[in-house]
């Protein structure tokens, strides 16, 4: 990783811890958390009122995404779902009570703090069917083939490297499997240098991509039928859009998604014994994965 790509994930991680700690620091008030946002166009009333009401208010508080994936990824009972950045864990709670206790809802996030967060909402929401992994979404610690659906929300703009996030997303689907994500997509008439302009990367419109890079990108790392479908506008050319892809069924993996079978880990973030919060076991049953450890 280049310095300044280390500097922009800091940038970005410091940012997001500081939201976590405002909201638990809030919970303690009298009169209950305040939400991170209050745009219109990024935070909790992005979802249903319905769906608000029946998660803790801290989940709902942290969310600071530019959509709703949940309510995009037509989630089955008994599927397998992740949760790229998965911050307070409104979109994994909500994911849990779709696929049911046959299923189960995995989220993602580098911040300790958010980390923390989502861990006590789902104590409050006393879901049992999640589980919130530490990791960077450039190197997700599952193995290949175990997730049915990926879901993301304004997140994946973040990342100084979206191809390894494609690459990761594909790995870990199985044949078949699907992506349902919320994100911020520029106009293909806008320059990097135009994007920035209108928005710092911590405010997930400088690193955005265009509906062209995107397209190209998830095909690149092997994803067919991709449909990106603006939502509403963020920023001057710039918009929440809905991003659909599917892993195919058959056929050869592109050689950024493809790995070996001793690799099936994920890099090997789930194959050292520090990494004690991923779900080695469940994990590997399900893939067949033979990590050593």
């Amino acid at each position: 990783m280049s310095e300044q790509a280390g500097e922009l994930r800091e940038t970005v991680r410091r940012r997001y811890a500081a939201a976590a700690v405002m909201v638990t620091e809030g919970g303690t008030a009298c009169c209950g958390p305040q939400p991170v946002e209050v745009d219109e166009n990024f935070g909790s009333t992005l979802y249903a009122a319905d769906e608000r009401d029946a998660l803790p208010a801290e989940a709902v508080a942290a969310s600071l995404g530019c959509g709703n994936p949940t309510a995009v990824a037509d989630l089955h009972e008994g599927e397998r779902v992740l949760d790229l950045g998965s911050g307070g864990g409104i979109d994994v709670l909500l994911s849990a009570r779709r696929v049911g206790p046959t299923g189960k809802a995995y989220g993602l996030d580098m911040t300790e703090e958010m980390l923390e967060l989502a861990l006590a909402n789902a104590k409050k929401a006393s879901a049992t069917n999640v589980e919130f992994l530490k990791g960077t979404i450039e190197a997700v610690p599952l193995p290949a083939n175990t997730i049915d659906v990926v879901i993301s929300n304004c997140v994946i703009n973040l990342s100084t490297d979206k191809a390894a996030v494609f690459a990761e997303t594909y790995r870990v689907l199985v044949p078949g499997g699907r992506v349902g994500v919320s994100d911020v997509v520029a106009d293909d008439t806008l320059t990097p240098a135009q994007r920035a302009e209108r928005g710092d990367h911590v405010g997930c419109i400088a690193g955005a991509l265009s509906f062209t890079e995107y397209r190209a990108g998830l095909e690149a790392a092997g994803f067919v039928n991709v449909e990106i479908t603006p939502t509403h506008p963020v920023a001057d050319g710039m918009h929440s859009a809905i991003v659909r892809a599917t892993k195919p069924r058959t056929g050869t993996q592109s050689s950024q998604a493809t790995g070996s079978a001793d690799a099936c880990c994920g890099g090997t973030a789930c194959c050292t014994p520090a990494e004690s919060g991923v779900p080695v076991t469940a994990a590997h049953t399900a893939s067949g994965c033979g990590c050593q450890t």
